[in-house]
Order: structure tokens, then sequence, then C-alpha cells
């Protein structure tokens, strides 16, 4: 497994995913910019180990 950028890592993982419609959101995001609901989580960044 290659390692990726810091960047790369803060652009691909840093974000906040719908509960309601799996859109990507803004981390600052209190309201889904597609479905405007307020269900939002942050995108999990543990990597999963095969």
């Amino acid at each position: 497994m290659m390692a990726r950028f810091p960047e790369a890592e803060q652009r691909l993982l840093h974000v906040k995913i719908c509960m309601d419609c799996n859109a990507r959101n803004p981390v600052k995001a209190t309201r889904c910019r597609r479905c405007k609901s307020k269900n939002l989580r942050m995108k999990s960044s543990h990597r999963k180990v095969k």
C-alpha cells in the first residue's frame, strides 16, 4: 500500500458525510448541501487492514 501525501489525506478524509443521502459536505457544514438534513457525521479516517 502506497502512502499518500498529507494534502491528499486532508482532501479525502476531512469531510462530513450526510447520513440520509451520503453527500460529501465541508467540515464546517451544519446542514447537508443536497438534502438540507442536519444528520451529518465525520468521514471515518482509520484504515482497514487486510
